[in-house]
Order: structure tokens, then C-alpha cells, then sequence
């Protein structure tokens, strides 16, 4: 299911405020004990962060600056937490195949996993967040957003064995559910069913699932993408629209995406715009909630905007059909 995640801090290095009490908060406590199992020389030094479904403490191995990434103890009271413990584990998963299937891209390296027990932890990579922002007021610089595309499209273009990852997306699931709370009418959901169709023989594509640029690191030798539980198999262009969709100030960046989707042909172009209106959908449900503020109505109304413009290309694109 196509599930809308709000971004959270980078498992790069980075000028951290350190603060000791953090450390002995009871669920921190809990998540090191779980650490300890498996690293039993690692030592914490800072929290990243302490959310309601994820801890991060960084910490040493030794010498080496590491990362350990835990399912948070409040988690197991959320409504998702069977979805949580998946998605951990399909991370888990997806960082042992890459030990075995060493992708073309930079990524933390793997130390250690817990897949029982939902801990993992990874190198810590020097270097900083694209944006610390799911939707970037500012925008990376214009070499930054081409080395940042370069590194998606290099993964998007490999092709590692086919039972090493598996789709993620059920398309047709999709396009039904938001149907059917109207964020898309019956006509919006018969072009997409009919792109779908012409889409049936169109090899998948690799894809990090959750491209934004909180979830990518500028370090100093290039764009390391970090946070992999929704990797698996897309139709082409997956990538590609989550990056469209988050960089609504960047015309020029956008226009590159535009073109990189198209460069495959019909289909590729196509594809991408069966994956912008779902992921633009998502956004929506996402952010347009009660009680929204200034700024975040201001969101909204682009994202409407964005999926008004999606719908009219996806229409186009079913007339030359």
C-alpha cells in the first residue's frame, strides 16, 4: 500500500546538538538494550531522534562512527505496528541483499541486524540532508539536484536478480482506494486503469520508494540514499515523481525530471505519470487535515494545483492512445 511517511533526521553525520539526558529516557533505554544484544561494544553517543515509530542514536564501534536505527516500544500501541515491524523488516532484508548485490549507489553500510527484535545498525556516513523539509521551501543547488538524479536514475537503471526484491505497489489497489474517497473521480480512475493496461508488459524498475530529499545525504563523495523499507519493484518512474512532487519552487528541477521520465519513450512517460497522481494523491491525504496553518494551506493548494496538471497529462496521454 502506497503510505504517506513523514520524513525524520538522516543517518548521516552532522553538527548535532548533544544532549546526555536524552540517553536515558525509558524508551531510549529500551532501544539500547536491544543494540547491546547484538553490538555489545557499541556506545551511544547522541539521540537523532525519538519519534513514535522510530529511535535513532548514533554511536561508536570502537572508532567507527555508526548508527543505530530501532523500532520505537510506543510503536507497538499504533494502529500501523504490523505494518512497521514489515517495513523494518523488509529494510533489514533489503540491506542484507545489498551485502550480496552490491548496488551501483552509496549507502550506509551494514554492521549489524536484529530482524526479531527490529534493530539495525548501519555506518554513519558523513554529510547532510538535501532538505530537512518532506516539501523544501529551498531547493538543493542546481549541480546538487543533478547529482542527486543521477544517483536515483543509476539505481532506477540496475538490474539485480529478479527474486532479490519484490514489488511494492499493488496499482490497481491504489487507483480503488483513492476512488473510492473520491480524490479521484471516475473518470481520473478509467485513464489511469487505462495507462495501467497499456503498462502490462512493461518491465519494473528498481526504485528506493521514498526518494525525498530528507532521505538522501550530500556528502563529500556524492549523494548517498539513505532509509530503504519501501525498495522494490515500480513501474518506471516511481523515483522520478516522488522527487517531482517535493520540489514544487524548483522549476528547473522539475523540467529535468519531466525530461529524464519522457527520455524512455512512450511507456516510460506513461508510467511516470501513473506513479505522479498516486504519489500527489498521497501528499494530499497526507497534508490537507484539519487545523492546517497559513503555510500549510499554502502547501495544499500547489499540491491541487499539481494533481489538476498530473490529471490533464495523464488525459493527454490517454487521447494519443
Amino acid at each position: 500500500m502506497l503510505r504517506a511517511r513523514r520524513p525524520g533526521l538522516p543517518v548521516g553525520g552532522g553538527p548535532e546538538r548533544i544532549d546526555p539526558s536524552a540517553l536515558q529516557t525509558p524508551a531510549v533505554r529500551a532501544a539500547l538494550a536491544g543494540v547491546s544484544r547484538i553490538c555489545p561494544a557499541f556506545t551511544p553517543r547522541q539521540v537523532l531522534r525519538e519519534g513514535s515509530r522510530h529511535i535513532l542514536v548514533a554511536g561508536t564501534i570502537g572508532r567507527a562512527p555508526v548508527v543505530a536505527k530501532c523500532l520505537a516500544p510506543q510503536a507497538v500501541r499504533s494502529e500501523y505496528f504490523e505494518q512497521l515491524v514489515a517495513d523494518f523488516h523488509h529494510e533489514v532484508a533489503v540491506y542484507r541483499a545489498f551485502v550480496r548485490h552490491r548496488p551501483p549507489v552509496r549507502l550506509p553500510r551494514l554492521v549489524a541486524a536484529d530482524h526479531d527484535r527490529c534493530v539495525l545498525v548501519m555506518e554513519r556516513v558523513p554529510g547532510r540532508p538535501a532538505a530537512r523539509e518532506r516539501h523544501p521551501v529551498n531547493a538543493p543547488t542546481p549541480g546538487e539536484v543533478r547529482a542527486l538524479l543521477t544517483a536515483v536514475r543509476t539505481l532506477n537503471l540496475w538490474r539485480p536478480p529478479t527474486d532479490v526484491f519484490q514489488p511494492r505497489l499493488d496499482y490497481q489497489l491504489e487507483i480503488s482506494r483513492y476512488h473510492s474517497v473520491g480524490q479521484l473521480t471516475d473518470r481520473d480512475a478509467g485513464d489511469l486503469r487505462g495507462l495501467l493496461h497499456g503498462l502490462g508488459s512493461t518491465p519494473l524498475q528498481l526504485c528506493h520508494g521514498d526518494a525525498l530529499l530528507s532521505n538522501m545525504l550530500l556528502a563529500p563523495s556524492g549523494p548517498v540514499l539513505v532509509d530503504w523499507e519501501q525498495a522494490g519493484w515500480y513501474l518506471p518512474g516511481y523515483d522520478l515523481a516522488v522527487l517531482w512532487s517535493v520540489l514544487s519552487g524548483d522549476t528547473a528541477a522539475r523540467r529535468q525530471i519531466s525530461q529524464l521520465a519522457q527520455s524512455g519513450g512512450t511507456l516510460a512517460r506513461d508510467a511516470f505519470l501513473v506513479n505522479l497522481v498516486l504519489v500527489l494523491m498521497r501528499e494530499i491525504r497526507l497534508y490537507d487535515v484539519p487545523g492546517a496553518g497559513e503555510e500549510q494551506r499554502i502547501m495544499i493548494r500547489r499540491l491541487y494545483d499539481d494533481a489538476a496538471l498530473a490529471r490533464r497529462a495523464v488525459r493527454a496521454a490517454v487521447g494519443t492512445r
